[in-house]
């Protein structure tokens, strides 16, 4: 991911999560230095991205996100292969997230993947009418 790809992965973005990143949170983490990585079609059109911090040993999923009209296509699988080959190639020892516990189609992906739940952030989230926790989930690599 570049700040050329911005746009897209904005306009993405915003398709899938009710409460989504802004550009600004996105450029500084692509002026960060962590991980970013788009996925596109054989088109070139944009399916999906992550962003992934590694600090230490674990690698902190901040986000990943695969095209509405994609998901359920393995293409979640495939970027969090991609993500464990980013840290396994940094010497991390794990990767973790967090997710909202109403996101049930992706919690069901990492608990398939193999993610386990280690604890849990109250009020995490902003939400419709105060705040949703979130999951806070790790891969041992």
């Amino acid at each position: 991911m570049t700040l050329a790809d911005l746009d897209e992965v904005l306009a993405l973005e915003e398709s899938v999560y009710p409460y989504p990143w802004s550009r600004a949170n996105f450029a500084d983490s692509v002026d960060a230095g962590y991980d970013t990585t788009v996925l596109r079609d054989d088109e070139g059109q944009l399916v999906g991205y992550f962003l992934v911090m590694c600090a230490v040993d674990e690698a902190h999923l901040l986000n990943v996100a695969v095209a509405a009209g994609r998901q359920g296509q393995g293409i979640g699988r495939h970027l969090l292969d991609r993500v464990c080959a980013c840290a396994r190639a940094h010497g991390m020892e794990s990767v973790l997230l967090e997710v909202r516990p109403s996101n049930e189609r992706a919690l069901k992906v990492y608990n398939e993947y193999g993610f386990v739940q280690i604890g849990r952030r109250k009020a995490y989230y902003p939400a419709a009418g105060g705040r949703e926790d979130a999951i806070v989930m790790r891969y041992t690599l």
